[in-house]
């Protein structure tokens, strides 16, 4: 008998750890369908503007539509919480879901899941959020706003033609918000990569992954290499000659790719760079390498995209290294 008491407390106490272990999931209040507001919206709690306000809603804010009332909408809204630096997070904490929002939307600029053309509409409207983002008078939170449409095209219309962009435009926004979020810290301007703050991969890796071979995937695989880059020189060759690599490499596993002649100047820009560093170095066979690798590059550059601005760009650097102007340090004149 008291072995089966022992036994029974063991079996109770990881069933215990093992529901510790399955993090709680959030339960939709109600079922219904998906909606998202296109503009700021105040959730009421009637259906009348001169009833108590509870919230404002955000642009590209996940709505559930409970019920319709003339040109009212209640909703259950959730909370949309953005985790731009889920990987600097800690765990503790995580499992907890904060329950939606429920009250009425005035039903004008709602886009519903049954709403005609609502993958388009919905794409439209993050364009123009993500447009206002690059604009210095545009609103604070216009590229979260981005975003939350393009991730609310995902989960609405999950077999839109658009899916595939709109998984890399979300995967972008976030991924430039934390770029800049990087660039103003200390460590922006630490030479080696793994001393500067990076920018979550995650996103990105999980495009490449479902839409290989895709336009999507090489514009992800090109914004992946900006964690591998350095983040001042110093005057080192080591950094320009890293760079290149990655660059080239890219270029030749994305052969036709919308990147590709982008990523083939920035080689040779390095490698003119190199060459001049290595020359103030006094290491003129490498030197001459890496002219000769430049140049090389430029010609198939010139080949394959001879109308392409990037080619322009690369025979001028070209140009100045045969014509003796540093690319690189340029008090060295």
């Amino acid at each position: 008998m008291k072995i089966l008491s022992i036994l029974l407390a063991l079996l109770l106490s990881a069933g215990l750890l093992e529901a510790e272990k399955k993090p709680v999931q959030p339960v939709k209040p109600i079922a219904g369908p998906r909606a998202t507001a296109l503009r700021v919206t105040w959730l009421y709690i009637g259906p009348d503007t001169a009833s108590q306000k509870v919230e404002r809603i955000q642009p590209g804010r996940e709505m559930v539509v409970a019920e319709h009332s003339g040109p009212w909408l209640r909703v259950f809204a959730n909370t949309d919480i953005e985790e731009l630096r889920s990987k600097d997070q800690p765990w503790i904490g995580q499992d907890e879901s904060t329950p939606p929002l429920s009250g009425w939307v005035e039903a004008k600029g709602i886009v519903v899941e049954g709403t005609a053309s609502g993958d388009q509409i919905l794409m439209g409207a993050a364009i123009n959020e993500e447009a206002e983002a690059q604009d210095p008078r545009g609103a604070a939170n216009a590229a979260t706003s981005a975003r939350l449409l393009y991730k609310r095209i995902l989960e609405m219309y999950p077999t839109s033609k658009l899916v595939p962009e709109a998984t890399w435009r979300a995967a972008d926004v976030r991924w430039q918000i934390q770029k800049a979020d990087a660039s103003t810290r200390p460590s922006a301007r630490e030479r080696d990569p793994y001393l500067r703050d990076q920018m979550d991969e995650d996103e990105l890796k999980k495009l490449i992954k479902l839409y290989p071979k895709s336009r999507q995937a090489d514009l992800a695989a090109y914004e992946l290499i900006e964690n591998k880059l350095c983040g001042d020189w110093q005057g080192l060759a080591k950094c320009p000659a890293k760079e290149a690599e990655l660059y080239e490499k890219y270029a030749e596993e994305h052969p036709a790719g919308p990147k590709t002649a982008q990523a083939l100047y920035q080689a040779v820009y390095r490698l003119a760079a190199l060459s001049d560093i290595e020359a103030a170095d006094e290491h003129r066979e490498k030197a001459e390498n890496a002219r000769k690798h430049a140049k090389q590059l430029a010609g198939h550059l010139k080949d394959q995209f001879p109308e392409s601005d990037w080619t322009a760009r690369a025979l001028a650097v070209v140009f100045k290294l045969d014509e003796g102007v540093p690319v690189y340090g340029i008090d060295r004149e």
